[in-house]
């Protein structure tokens, strides 16, 4: 590259954008969808992934953008502001048609191929019509509130991500008036789609209709005496971060349960109608949701595309799905606490059961020995074996904290209902610390050892990369560690003690403690291994994480690269680093792999002169991670468990070239692909060889 146009890279374009960065993953996954060697259930689930997180990026980064952009209530003509804003929007259009092209042009039709038929109203023979007419008496009439626009009946609150309707009607209405709008709103306790009986149809295998096709089939039944012009399904999705005052409050889990009604309407930043939606009625609804008209999505297909995985569910067909997979069990000869006397455990889940962490605090919860657990909570689920072992503890009378994190996006109200009840049960409930997410995925078990007259106290740990969560442990790649070394427990405490007391955390031993040293240990660490570099030597850095943005660890992974350090980052999702800049860059490489499995774990790799640092955390290079966070980053101290890591967790997912995407420096991912004469390797499928059992 010449010099004048690698300043101009260095001025100007070192990071990428982090918006078009975060929708190029959702590219990754939706490319999934459109993979014939996965088995096409999975590949439907793959396009209702895209349509999820395409949800949150608008709820979450849209609504921060427009946010950014709004002046005085209306949007800002600043040229940087519209042209992210515009940039971002064409992006978001174009991955949505191409959503929709895939389910209309590839998944629906290998459906039907295969005996799952979704049908629309003109291909329901007559015996399925009139079981839908009847299952719309019985069931969906009675629920429904037409309501006809008028100065008495204004338009009404529509719920974020509902289901509704727009109806254009011609001549008058009961009372003589010419009435020309009306809107429905779906019952929400309705399912989606719904199977029809097996007997009624004339194809083999199953058919489904979606609820919305339902109704468009009866909705001039709704309207005796007049006429239906026009109508369209329609969708409005919201701003939905929560935002409290923590200063103000003083109670924060009673102004969160008050946030949480209001999450369902806020701010509009999208309109999603149908594809046939006459022009006059998407005018209609984008002046009464105050959108313009870049907000306006004509999807061709049902409006809120994740609904479809209730198909997925209620298809019995096998062979359509993954072969199940069951993951391996590490063996704790039944005393966990035994064990760990012996040495640490290191869990790679989903490959190894998430079942030896709940073990480990049920065991507790029981133990006589056991004084008190102490553990945060950030993302949990409605059903938790860990939480009710928690609440089982605190009946029995042993010493338990918990530090619930309330701000959790989308789980807020989950944690609410255990922290309640875990305060029923005599639990310490702790809110983590104010303006600051507890994001840390650690507990501790505190245990009186030894004869009466020379009983000590010893600590066993379990610190994670991923959540305490019994459903995304089976779905998501996470490594946790079990152990009883002194100081590490030591540091698990005074993290504890830290949170509960608001003081000041001692110095810690081992631990990177956020948000007040993590950052500056990382950039320490990469700023070690460029010293070394410039020595002759080889530096060398590996990062696994979910995504890299934050500027200032960039700044000194560029340092490090123009120093001569050897440097690979496996980022699944967001990456504003630019990647391979001669004079910048050269030395980084960047990839992202998508799996069968959602990546999640975080590793940071040191080679520090061979001494090997390996560090597992919960944070990513995020500036939120390291500065406004609660976050733990922990070193593996065991030589025979560091090896583990780098052969699980770093090396298959460089090696891997069949789920692997590699960052250009232009900002575009190229998927890997076998060269050569190599063998086509995937990271999840090698990790489930060697440590799970894929059912036959």
């Amino acid at each position: 590259m010449k010099p004048e146009i690698r300043a101009e890279v260095t001025r100007h374009t070192q990071f990428l954008d982090r918006e078009l960065s975060q929708l190029a993953f959702n590219r990754r996954v939706m490319a999934q969808a459109e993979d014939a060697s996965i088995p096409v259930l999975e590949r439907l689930r793959y396009l209702c992934i895209t349509s999820s997180n395409l949800d949150e990026f608008f709820e979450v980064r849209v609504a921060s953008l427009l946010a950014a952009a709004t002046v005085d209530g209306k949007l800002s003509e600043h040229p940087a502001l519209t042209a992210n804003l515009n940039r971002v929007s064409a992006e978001c259009h174009a991955l949505v048609a191409r959503q929709y092209d895939i389910l209309n042009s590839q998944i629906l039709p290998l459906l039907k191929e295969h005996g799952v038929h979704l049908l629309r109203n003109n291909e329901r023979n007559e015996a399925q019509r009139a079981w839908i007419k009847d299952y719309f008496e019985r069931e969906v009439r009675p629920l429904l509130t037409p309501i006809g626009l008028d100065p008495a009946h204004p338009f009404p609150q529509v719920i974020n991500k509902s289901l509704n309707f727009i109806v254009a009607l011609s001549g008058k209405d009961a009372f003589g008036r010419g009435t020309a709008i009306a809107i429905i709103k779906a019952p929400r306790v309705l399912p989606r789609v719904i199977k029809l009986p097996d007997e009624l149809s004339d194809k083999p295998g199953t058919c489904f209709c979606l609820l919305s096709s339902i109704i468009h089939a009866h909705i001039s039944e709704l309207f005796a005496g007049r006429e239906v012009m026009a109508y369209s399904q329609f969708r409005v999705t919201r701003d939905s971060d929560l935002w409290v005052d923590e200063d103000e409050v003083k109670n924060l889990r009673q102004a969160l349960k008050g946030e949480l009604q209001g999450r369902q309407f806020g701010r509009s930043v999208r309109l999603e109608v149908a594809k046939n939606c006459p022009p006059e009625l998407s005018q209609f609804l984008l002046d009464q949701f105050d959108l313009d008209r870049s907000r306006l999505y004509q999807v061709d297909g049902p409006v809120n595309m994740v609904r479809l995985n209730e198909m997925i569910e209620h298809t019995k067909m096998p062979e359509l799905r993954f072969t199940p997979f069951v993951p391996g069990l590490h063996p704790t000869g039944g005393d966990i606490f035994a064990t760990l006397r012996k040495q640490d455990i290191l869990l790679h889940h989903p490959f190894q059961s998430f079942q030896t962490v709940i073990d480990f605090i049920r065991q507790a919860a029981t133990d006589p020995c056991v004084v008190a657990i102490k553990q945060t909570v950030y993302r949990t689920g409605m059903n938790s074996d860990l939480m009710e072992a928690l609440i089982l503890a605190a009946r029995l009378g042993k010493e338990v904290t918990v530090i619930v994190e309330l701000m959790a996006r989308f789980d807020e109200e989950a944690n609410i209902n255990w922290a309640d009840k875990l305060e029923q049960a005599g639990a310490q409930v702790v809110y983590g610390v104010v303006g600051l997410k507890t994001h840390a995925k650690i507990a501790l078990v505190i245990r009186r050892e030894g004869a009466a007259d020379n009983a000590e106290l010893r600590y066993y740990a379990h610190l994670g990369t991923g959540n305490y969560h019994p459903t995304t442990t089976k779905f998501y790649t996470d490594f946790g560690l079990l152990t009883c070394e002194p100081n590490l427990g030591r540091d698990v405490n005074e993290v504890f003690m830290h949170l509960t007391s608001l003081a000041k955390p001692h110095k810690l031993n081992h631990v990177w403690l956020a948000p007040f040293a993590l950052q500056s240990e990382i950039i320490k660490a990469i700023r070690n291994e460029a010293k070394i570099a410039k020595s002759g030597k080889p530096g060398r850095i590996i990062v696994k994480v979910n995504a890299m943005v934050d500027e200032s660890v960039i700044r000194a992974l560029y340092a490090a690269s123009q120093d001569g350090v050897k440097i690979d980052l496996i980022v699944r999702g967001a990456c504003t680093l630019r990647p391979g800049v001669p004079g910048l860059s050269e030395n980084i490489k960047v990839r992202s792999i998508i799996g069968r499995f959602l990546e999640h774990s975080r590793i940071y790799y040191f080679r520090n002169d061979l001494a090997h640092d390996v560090y597992l955390a919960s944070a990513d290079w995020m500036s939120r991670n390291l500065f406004r966070r609660i976050e733990v980053a922990f070193p593996v101290l065991d030589r025979a468990l560091k090896r583990r890591v780098m052969a699980e967790g770093l090396n298959p997912y460089l090696k891997d070239n069949t789920n692997a995407w590699e960052l250009e420096p232009d900002g575009h991912y190229q998927r890997r692909k076998p060269r050569g004469k190599q063998q086509p390797f995937g990271a999840q499928q090698y990790l489930m060889k060697t440590l799970g059992t894929a059912a036959e």
